[in-house]
């Protein structure tokens, strides 16, 4: 007799990447548990931006006015020259929102501010993180993951039907599946670390001896917190000191500044930088999502909207599938995101080899608003584009108006946990209602009204099409008006009925 299922899903790690897919798993009612293996929340401010896909991420999720409130804008780059003179830049250059784009610059917030507000939402949803409590083995078979766990209350074994990997660049859920986890140690050792200190304004990133690998330092304020994070390279080898007096030594060997002086360290690391990619993201019921699934250098800051990333795209296709969607739903977790993570490590890479060079620059590359998944089986075009949005793009935003006159930005109607499907110029009988998806017409007799064509014009429509939205926002479908029997049939397939 089969043992039956604690919850649906276990999730082993609590950072951003494992309090996203709860965040999601919770809105959507599947029932999980969510264990980290530290006693405490991290509590450093390692992954510190929040790029424009990532907030529009947070927006759906009910945390982005949070996150913003808690955090701040970059300031600019303060680049001191040996005598004293310095260059001031922006981080990257300023481009301003669009109707299509409404997030276009990235957002300083601490890491650890960050996941404070995302387990105040997953309170509010009615679940917590289970600090102090370990995976120690795991068992799988046809219908289910066998865990074991280890807490101050002793030794449990749990049954579920998924088990999913957020335990870091280090993971026990990538060991114990003997994945592999190829790449390599990049050659560059650093340290942050988070600090008080006195003789530095707050309103600029300061930078020091830029290109220079053996003399660099960064010290950039913290935004939401009286805290600076400091950079620097180091050697390969031999011990560092963090601490207060080590660091304020540190800086001033660099800077040849006296006057900079660290009061307390609140947390540091020494680390090697490296790029690596697992093998595989998925193993029968069990599957990988952030630095479990990658590790890359710091650079660009791609590595948590990254994570986040993969827990938006698993959770809607695990929730669907505990619904009762086809299982090969769960294939395309792998096939769109590892792609994703072998690029975004290129990208962090080629722009540390510029951060040596002291040349880094942070274009619309690094806001990831670009990502999508063209090829994936979850796209459909019939008739197939040329050119313009393609199936497998993220979904834009739009402006619109309602029927009654109030306006409505696309967004809001894509916020949630559902499919959305829009017709332009349609009839709305065309495509029959279905439970977990939502139907909007857009048009002068629809229930919206495109008043100043920024729809059409994002979204290249003419009269008669349809557009498909996946719950994680990227475009599921595009068809013509001669075509709606084949959205029925892609309809069927994922479990929508």
């Amino acid at each position: 007799m089969t043992k039956q299922f604690t919850a649906d899903v276990l999730i082993s790690g609590a950072g951003a990447a494992g309090l996203t897919l709860a965040i999601d798993l919770a809105r959507r009612g599947v029932s999980f548990r969510l264990i980290e293996q530290k006693d405490a929340p991290f509590h450093g401010s390692r992954g510190k931006g929040i790029q424009p896909r990532t907030q529009e991420i947070f927006e759906d999720l009910g945390i982005l006015d949070r996150i913003v409130a808690a955090g701040g804008p970059y300031p600019p780059e303060r680049k001191y020259r040996d005598d004293g003179s310095f260059t001031e830049s922006a981080v990257a250059e300023h481009i301003d929102p669009t109707p299509a784009e409404p997030y276009h610059m990235a957002l300083m917030i601490p890491q650890f501010l960050t996941e404070g507000v995302m387990r105040e939402r997953l309170r509010e949803l009615g679940h917590r993180v289970e600090f102090g409590c370990e995976l120690i083995g795991l068992e799988q078979d046809q219908d289910g993951v066998t865990a074991r766990l280890s807490s101050a209350a002793g030794a449990e074994t749990i049954r579920v039907r998924y088990l999913v990997g957020a335990d870091g660049g280090r993971s026990f859920v990538r060991h114990a599946l003997d994945i592999g986890f190829p790449g390599k140690t990049l050659g560059v050792r650093a340290i942050v670390a988070d600090v008080v200190l006195t003789g530095l304004d707050r309103t600029a990133w300061h930078r020091f001896n830029d290109g220079a690998m053996d003399r660099q330092i960064a010290l950039c304020p913290l935004a939401g917190t009286e805290l600076f994070q400091l950079q620097a390279p180091i050697p390969l080898e031999g011990e560092i000191d963090l601490s207060a007096e080590g660091l304020s030594a540190m800086i001033a060997d660099r800077t040849g500044r006296k006057d900079i002086l660290v009061q307390s360290v609140l947390w540091a690391s020494a680390y090697q930088m490296n790029a690596r990619l697992a093998d595989r993201y998925r193993d029968r019921r069990a599957f990988l999502i952030g630095d479990a699934a990658h590790i890359h250098p710091p650079t660009g800051g791609q590595g948590l909207n990254t994570s986040v990333q993969d827990a938006y795209n698993l959770g809607w296709k695990l929730a669907a599938v505990i619904g009762g969607a086809p299982e090969t739903l769960l294939d395309s977790y792998e096939s769109e995101r590892r792609p994703v993570a072998a690029g975004m490590l290129g990208l962090a890479t080629d722009l540390l080899e510029a951060a040596k060079r002291g040349d880094m620059r942070r274009g619309r590359e690094v806001q990831q608003l670009v990502i999508g998944y063209p090829g994936s089986p979850l796209a459909l075009e019939e008739p197939e584009r040329a050119a313009g949005l393609l199936a497998g793009d993220r979904a834009p935003d739009a402006p619109l108006r309602g029927a009654a006159g109030q306006p409505i930005r696309l967004f809001d109607l894509l916020r949630g946990s559902h499919w959305t499907l829009l017709g332009y110029r349609v009839e709305r009988g065309a495509v029959p209602a279905r439970a977990g998806l939502h139907i909007h017409c857009i048009g002068s007799n629809g229930e919206l009204i495109d008043e100043s064509g920024h729809f059409r014009s994002a979204y290249a429509v003419s009269s008669g099409d349809w557009v498909l939205v996946r719950p994680d926002g990227y475009i599921g479908a595009f068809v013509g008006p001669q075509q709606t029997g084949k959205l029925t049939r892609f309809l069927d397939e994922q479990g929508l009925v």
